[in-house]
């Protein structure tokens, strides 16, 4: 089992494939863990480094206590500078995507080139997410779990697909203040003024039905970006890395041997 110590706290990662391989850095969403990442693994093809890692608060890493995105940039920051990664594509879901945004203002040099997944320049209104922890506060995840897992899948895929109550079990499995923690970090984060100076090449990609970073918002965070690509994933909801994980592949991959 690979623990980072970072600040006194255990961050759980995964660092796997050839170390002179092309670096691929996998940042997950909130109320999930790195196997949001399961299902695009095996699309993708052989040679990569993969770096996966659990946001502080979710799966095996320690809570961090309320904290900023600039927090967790820093936590993926001492990850990568840990392992020896030098230089790689970040791969940032939802959140994780502001974590990216964070990291590109802290450290450039690390970043090769970015894949935003279903994410923002800012994610959400202040009242939303002061709504949201109030409602876990009482009522614990099951009080957000089903508006959250609508938001995150189509009909389709949470009707249909037999692993979508794997899904639902990690989401509601979330430790309440590790996601609290994390939905204040993302209500107080915005990256708005900063866009016009992430000069990293970037592809945007958004399900076409995505109910949490819908198409409208991602498109007007790619035009805010000078370098960056828009691209729309059909039948498709907030996290196509499971929904939707061969067509995340191919984007993905067409986007690095590009750049």
């Amino acid at each position: 089992m690979n623990i980072f110590r970072h600040e006194d706290r255990a961050i759980y990662f995964r660092d796997e494939g050839p170390r002179d391989g092309v670096a691929l850095v996998f940042s997950n969403s909130l109320g999930t863990d790195m196997r949001v990442w399961d299902p695009l693994l095996p699309h993708l093809p052989k040679g990569y480094r993969i770096l996966r890692y659990d946001t502080a608060g979710h799966g095996l890493s320690d809570l961090a206590g309320e904290r900023r995105i600039e927090d967790d940039a820093a936590d993926l920051a001492a990850l990568m500078d840990h392992v020896g990664i030098t230089r790689g594509f970040v791969i940032g879901l939802s959140v994780g995507g502001l974590i990216a945004q964070g990291l590109w203002k802290m450290r450039p040099d690390l970043i090769e080139g970015i894949i935003f997944c279903d994410t923002a320049h800012k994610i959400g209104t202040d009242a939303i997410w002061n709504d949201r922890i109030v409602a876990i506060a009482k009522g614990g995840m099951e009080a957000i779990g089903e508006p959250t897992l609508e938001r995150w899948f189509t009909a389709a895929f949470r009707e249909g697909d037999t692993a979508f109550p794997l899904w639902r079990s990690m989401l509601l499995r979330t430790p309440v203040d590790g996601y609290c923690d994390l939905g204040k970090a993302i209500r107080d984060a915005d990256f708005t003024n900063d866009c016009s100076t992430m000069i990293a090449r970037a592809l945007c990609v958004c399900g076409a039905d995505d109910g949490s970073t819908p198409p409208t918002l991602m498109r007007d965070f790619a035009n805010k970006l000078p370098n960056a690509t828009y691209a729309e994933i059909a039948d498709c909801g907030h996290l196509p890395c499971i929904e939707q994980p061969e067509n995340l592949a191919i984007l993905l991959t067409k986007f690095i041997d590009k750049t």
